[in-house]
């Protein structure tokens, strides 16, 4: 039982891995094999949902396929078809992976806007937000946020 005990991770470590900014793919529900964005982890839970979560925001259908012989214009076209999602999602429903992405997204998305009609106006600036990191990817603060932008943005291979 002790030998059990020291293989198993405690939930705590996870839940370090785990922090906003980080990119994650989502392993169950609606959005299941899409990629998102922690925005905030909420670790021991609150009134409503009584497990660690986290707000999270993705791309449910991500840029079409762009080409370098496309047009400037033809690029910016093939890049509207974004469609954003923002939900709260179980930590054990997420897979953390080593990308860290340099969107400032706790702004754009407020925990009070996230019920009715203003939610729609979330997923908008959010669509806004995405289009405008996703034409400009070479104006990252560094390398390794470059290179999670770039993961972010790619369609997910498996």
């Amino acid at each position: 039982s002790k030998q059990l005990s020291s293989i198993l991770l405690p939930i705590h470590f996870k839940m370090a891995i785990v922090k906003s900014g980080k990119v994650v793919i989502i392993l169950a529900g609606r959005h299941a094999g899409k990629k998102a964005v922690v925005i905030k982890n909420i670790e021991d839970g609150n009134d409503d949902k009584r497990f660690s979560h986290c707000l999270v925001a993705g791309i449910a259908r991500g840029p079409r396929k762009v080409t370098r012989g496309m047009s400037k214009k033809k690029v910016e076209k093939r890049s509207r078809t974004m469609k954003p999602f923002v939900k709260y999602v179980n930590v054990r429903h997420v897979f953390p992976t080593r990308y860290q992405v340099d969107m400032d997204l706790k702004k754009a998305v407020d925990e009070a806007d996230l019920v009715g009609d203003k939610k729609v106006d979330v997923k908008k600036t959010l669509k806004k937000i995405f289009e405008d990191k996703y034409l400009n990817q070479k104006s990252a603060t560094s390398e390794k946020k470059a290179a999670g932008s770039n993961y972010f943005f790619q369609k997910l291979r498996f």
